[in-house]
């Protein structure tokens, strides 16, 4: 790789988008395979101590980088606006066809008093016309609302709140001006996956109206994840859910189906990586599918009314919280109509 790299103090936002234009342009002038990458901007507003922390999450996004991306660190008693910008890209290779994709970045350090106001200091620093996504990962509201009028998606993780009922509240408050990528809904992707998959045979779907009893294992930490499951349950399948109650650590419920209530039960457990660890699904029938974290996928088995029991690997199924957040700029782009109603329906669960 190789890279311009631009760097000032006490500077304004003019000033940085000035930087970033000549950068471009003494970049255009001197490799003529230079393209600069145009999908996304990626606004990430995060606590100046944990940057390193940040920067190595950036970096397993992988190919799924925004195109421009500008990190605004906050740090308590600063007054004044430090920056530093570079566009870098694949060293030029002369040959017909060959091209360097070139990423830019911006790092803008600010004090608290301008979160208020972020979006005057962001706004120059956008590619216009390309999507941008605002996320970030320790909080700082104040700097996120100031952004609803620029950002078209919010990435957040419900599981970060403690309590999950403040957190749903403000992904759906959020919903309403920007679409909304949650990590922890992405959590339970391969989970709604093999479960779809699981009841999609037409002998098996028929099962479905006789469900009686949804068991979901999570993480302690990750309730947001497990509920988003069960709501996601509910939404695709018309049950109307009613509130949990704790049993100790565990909290149960129930929904209201066609056929009669069906249990719902989320049950904590030690687990290394957040997220879901297992689900039970059993119907009225005495039939059950049931899937489990395992070496190189989940662990799905499968019992019939009988007692006859199948067991299976489903290999790669988990993509790792290695890559949760490449998933969630990816998911950015492809929009998923169905979070919304599951975060409705678990909002009424957590009430």
């Amino acid at each position: 790789m190789s890279e311009d790299v631009w760097s000032a103090r006490d500077t304004t936002p003019s000033a940085i988008e000035a930087a970033l234009r000549d950068l471009l342009s003494r970049r255009y002038q001197e490799d003529r395979t230079f393209v600069p990458a145009r999908v996304m901007n990626l606004v990430v507003i995060l606590e100046r101590g944990f940057r390193g922390e940040v920067d190595n999450r950036l970096a397993r996004v992988g190919r799924y980088h925004p195109s421009r991306l500008v990190i605004v660190a906050v740090e308590q008693g600063r007054t004044q606006i430090d920056a530093w910008a570079t566009v870098a890209a694949e060293d030029a290779v002369h040959k017909p066809g060959h091209i360097a994709v070139g990423r830019e970045r911006v790092e803008v350090d600010i004090g608290p008093q301008l979160l208020d106001s972020l979006d005057t200091i962001v706004d120059p620093l956008l590619v216009s016309d390309l999507t941008t996504m605002v996320w970030a990962p320790h909080g700082n509201r104040e700097g996120v609302d100031a952004l609803r009028r620029l950002a078209n998606i919010v990435l957040i993780d419900t599981q970060d709140e403690p309590e999950p009922r403040l957190a749903f509240e403000r992904a759906a408050d959020l919903t309403r001006s920007a679409y909304v990528v949650d990590l922890a809904w992405l959590r339970s992707t391969p989970w709604r996956e093999r479960v779809a998959a699981t009841f999609d045979p037409p002998a098996m779907r028929a099962a479905l109206g006789s469900i009686e009893k949804v068991e979901v294992r999570h993480r302690e930490d990750s309730t947001a994840a497990g509920v988003l499951f069960c709501g996601w349950l509910a939404s695709r399948l018309g049950w109307r859910p009613e509130a949990f109650a704790r049993r100790g650590d565990a909290l149960t419920g129930h929904a209201r189906a066609r056929r009669g209530d069906v249990t719902l039960e989320l049950q904590p457990q030690g687990m290394g990586s957040p997220g879901l660890g297992g689900v039970t699904i059993t119907t009225a029938a005495g039939q059950s599918v049931a899937l489990d974290r395992g070496p190189g996928g989940l662990r799905a088995v499968r019992r019939s009314r009988e007692g006859d029991e199948q067991a299976w690997t489903v290999l790669g199924a988990s993509r790792g919280e290695s890559g949760i957040l490449g998933e969630g700029v990816r998911q950015a782009l492809l929009r998923d109509p169905t979070y919304k109603p599951a975060l409705e329906a678990g909002r009424v669960l957590v009430s």
